[in-house]
């Protein structure tokens, strides 16, 4: 998508798209010329009588295009797209660091789960080793075991990795 001459920068945004859609909606996105990420995640999904792996989104009904603020209608405008996010009335753009660290996870090999519960704070860290180095967020007690619980606020999730304790350090 070509730069905003009124602003000049590009923004990462959180769309909501109908229930289902978000393949789709990205290869429309994307055919369009719209930067967008769709963060996927493999699954083994069990029927009646077969198992199969598939690529289901990581978070449901969401993806992120990165676009200057006069792109907003278009996107709205791609069939599968249901609206944009919004935070005390305003359309919510997330920190370019945010989606970069969601990228960073989704390469890593461990494995993650989507919360949408409203977990507790707890103290900051960095991880200092790994496939995850640098990565910053906040270290919680769930389901008894230490875990980096990396929170997207602007989605109202919350995204857990299992990482070692030895792999933090506190900030």
């Amino acid at each position: 998508m070509a730069l905003d001459n009124d602003t000049g920068k590009l923004k990462w945004y959180p769309v909501y798209t109908n229930p289902r859609a978000e393949k789709k909606a990205y290869i429309t996105l994307t055919n369009k010329g719209i930067e967008a990420y769709l963060p996927l995640q493999k699954r083994l999904k069990q029927w009646s009588d077969r198992k199969k792996w598939v690529e289901e989104p990581l978070i449901k009904s969401y993806i992120f295009v990165r676009i200057a603020d006069n792109a907003l209608a278009e996107v709205l405008m791609t069939k599968g797209i249901s609206r944009f996010i919004y935070f005390s009335g305003r359309i919510t753009a997330m920190p370019d660091k945010q989606v970069e660290e969601l990228k960073l996870l989704m390469a890593s090999s461990y494995e993650l789960e989507v919360t949408e519960e409203d977990l507790q704070t707890g103290e900051k860290i960095k991880i200092k080793a790994g496939p995850l180095k640098g990565l910053t967020g906040e270290m919680i007690a769930y389901r008894s075991q230490k875990q980096l619980l990396l929170r997207l606020e602007s989605l109202g999730c919350s995204i857990i990795v299992n990482v070692a304790a030895s792999f933090v350090n506190r900030f």
